[in-house]
């Protein structure tokens, strides 16, 4: 595997958010947030109504980074090995019967999991051991993903009729959870632009699974000081009700603060923030830019929150400004 230089690394993530550009209209937040996650090799979880091209900004990444690209539309009839994969039994050559197992879906780099929580939460856990250890079992016999492995899940609003909320297990690895939101005036006359008339945007290949993996060598190399890492640290005790450290609105309106996960989220999305700004070292100030990413998801809000109208973004935000640097 080539070693990539921190300009290199750079020249590279601006050569596809160029090319995803092509096919999703602003959104650059959205998109610098998921190949934030897939070069920290973790997973994201896109949330927005339908029809905001969630599912387009999955499939163009596919593209640009000519990676293998599966699609598994969640329903409420879907069963764990509709996603996994199971064991046939065939005859062989010899006459004899004997089982094989047949892949699932899963089996690819980019796995566009949609409309995840309209599946039951037994199908969604099928997902589990594949987004944290990167196998698959299936009948005591395991089997490993081909390396680079993304979950990129989209769910449509949690009030929305026929949902299931996701287990707390299951929000907890991915590393980031990104809101799409509505696009502006100008934003939508162009996407009515690109998408009514006969042309569809060409994209071009900017890179393959070797320089994804080699991208992703270079995040963990970047350093990040002591007071870096305790910085992040103290951001996710203070999410916590029970900590001295929370502020007053984690101690009124929230019931679980952030897992560890988190801790690690904000650091991997520091170092790629890092290199994309041009640094080999990770500041605090890279910490906050990817923490309403990193930790809206793992912030568990109680009855009191929901009837006063506090969302987790709140939360996090406050919790930001209320942790010292020092």
């Amino acid at each position: 595997m080539a070693e990539i230089s921190p300009q290199e690394f750079r020249h590279i993530v601006a050569r596809i958010e160029a090319e995803v550009g092509k096919y999703i209209v602003g959104q650059q937040e959205v998109v610098r947030h998921v190949i934030t996650a897939l070069l920290a090799g973790g997973h994201v979880l896109l949330e927005g109504v339908p029809g905001l091209g969630k599912t387009m900004l999955v499939r163009a990444l596919g593209r640009v980074l000519d990676l293998r690209f599966a699609r598994i539309q969640f329903t409420p009839d879907l069963m764990p090995a509709d996603i996994v994969g199971t064991d046939i039994l065939e005859e062989t050559e010899e006459g004899r019967r004997e089982f094989r197992f047949q892949p699932g879906p899963v089996f690819t780099h980019l796995l566009l999991a949609d409309e995840i929580n309209r599946a039951t939460p037994k199908t969604q856990s099928a997902l589990l051991e594949a987004m944290q250890e990167r196998t698959v079992t299936v009948a005591n016999r395991s089997y490993p993903l081909d390396p680079p492995f993304m979950v990129l899940a989209t769910q449509n609003p949690i009030e929305m009729e026929g949902t299931y909320p996701l287990p707390e297990a299951q929000l907890d690895r991915f590393l980031f959870k990104i809101n799409v939101t509505l696009p502006s005036t100008a934003e939508l006359v162009e996407i009515l632009n690109r998408t009514t008339g006969e042309a569809e945007p060409e994209l071009n290949v900017v890179a393959n699974g070797a320089q994804v993996l080699a991208m992703a060598a270079v995040v963990r190399q970047v350093p990040a000081a002591s007071a870096v890492a305790d910085y992040a640290a103290r951001l996710i005790l203070a999410t916590h009700p029970t900590s001295d450290s929370a502020p007053e609105i984690v101690r009124r309106f929230v019931r679980y603060g952030s897992s560890p996960r988190g801790a690690q989220a904000l650091i991997l999305g520091g170092k790629v923030t890092a290199l994309l700004e041009g640094r080999y070292n990770v500041a605090l100030a890279d910490l906050r830019a990817v923490a309403p990413a990193a930790l809206r998801h793992r912030i568990l809000l109680n009855f009191e929150a929901q009837a006063e109208g506090i969302s987790p973004d709140q939360v996090v935000a406050q919790v930001v400004r209320s942790v010292p640097e020092k």
